[in-house]
C-alpha cells in the first residue's frame, strides 16, 4: 500500500503489526491483507462507510478504535479538543443566573457575562489538563514500559482527545432544556469516560482494570483542582 515510508499498521482484531492494509493488483482489483497472527482481515473497516465506522466507535468497539488510531491519518484531535472545551464552557455559562436573558448589546452586564465565558473556558482547560495528568501518571507508575517515548505519549493523548467527542452532545442537551437535562449531562459524562477507558485499552493494550484505575486517578486530579479553585 502506497503511503508513508515504511508504514506500520495494526490488525484491528488482535492488534499485531502489519506492513499493509491491502494489496493493489491493478485495474481496480484490491485484496485486503490477512493478518498472519489471527488469520482475519487486518482492517475490514477500509471498505466500510464512515457512518458505519462512527456508529461502531460510539458502541465502543475496540476494532473501530484501532482502525481510527492506527490505520488512518486523522489529525483533528487538537481542533476537536478546543471545540469540546468551548462546548463545556458554554454549557456551564448557560447555567449561570441571567446568562440567557441578555439582549441589549450595550448592557455592561453582557460584557461581564462574556468574561465569565472566557473564565469558564480557562477552568475547563485546566480541569482537562489535570485529568490527563492524572491518567498519564497512573499509567506511568503502573506500566512504565508502555509509555517510554514521546510517540507513545502523543498517541495516547490523541486517543484520549478523540475519544472525548461525546462532549459535543453537551450543547443540544442544554439548548433543548427539559426535565431530564441533568440526567442527560451525567450520561454524556459517563459515555465520555467509557470512551476514554476504551481508548486507553486499545492504545496501550492493557486490561480494563488498569484503564479504569487510570481514569479514576484522572478524576481525582480533576476533583482536587476543583476543590482548590473553590477554596480560594
Amino acid at each position: 500500500m502506497a503511503a508513508d515510508k515504511n508504514p506500520v499498521y495494526r490488525c484491528i482484531e488482535c492488534s499485531k503489526e502489519s506492513r499493509e492494509l491491502y494489496r493493489d493488483y491493478r485495474h481496480g482489483v484490491l485484496k485486503i491483507t490477512i493478518c498472519k497472527s489471527c488469520q482475519k482481515p487486518v482492517d475490514k473497516y477500509i471498505e466500510y462507510d464512515p457512518v458505519i465506522i462512527l456508529i461502531n466507535a460510539m458502541l465502543c468497539k475496540a476494532q473501530a478504535y484501532r482502525h481510527v488510531l492506527f490505520n488512518t491519518s486523522i489529525n483533528i484531535h487538537g481542533k476537536l479538543c478546543i471545540f469540546c472545551l468551548l462546548c463545556e464552557a458554554y454549557t456551564r455559562w448557560l447555567q449561570l443566573p441571567g446568562s440567557s436573558n441578555i439582549t441589549n448589546p450595550e448592557d455592561i452586564i453582557r460584557y461581564a457575562k462574556e468574561w465569565d465565558f472566557y473564565r469558564l473556558f480557562g477552568i475547563a482547560a485546566l480541569e482537562l489538563t489535570a485529568y490527563l495528568t492524572g491518567v498519564f501518571i497512573a499509567l506511568c507508575l503502573a506500566r512504565p514500559k508502555t509509555l517510554q517515548s514521546y510517540a507513545d505519549f502523543a498517541l495516547l493523548l490523541k486517543a484520549l482527545l478523540l475519544s472525548s467527542y461525546g462532549k459535543l452532545l453537551l450543547i443540544p442537551a442544554v439548548i433543548w432544556e427539559h426535565d431530564y437535562t441533568n440526567l442527560c449531562l451525567r450520561l454524556i459524562t459517563l459515555f465520555v469516560l467509557t470512551s476514554n477507558m476504551q481508548a486507553i485499552r486499545v492504545t496501550l493494550n492493557v486490561s480494563r482494570r488498569l484503564s479504569f484505575l487510570a481514569i479514576l486517578n484522572g478524576l481525582l486530579f480533576e476533583a482536587a483542582l476543583f476543590y482548590i479553585h473553590h477554596e480560594q
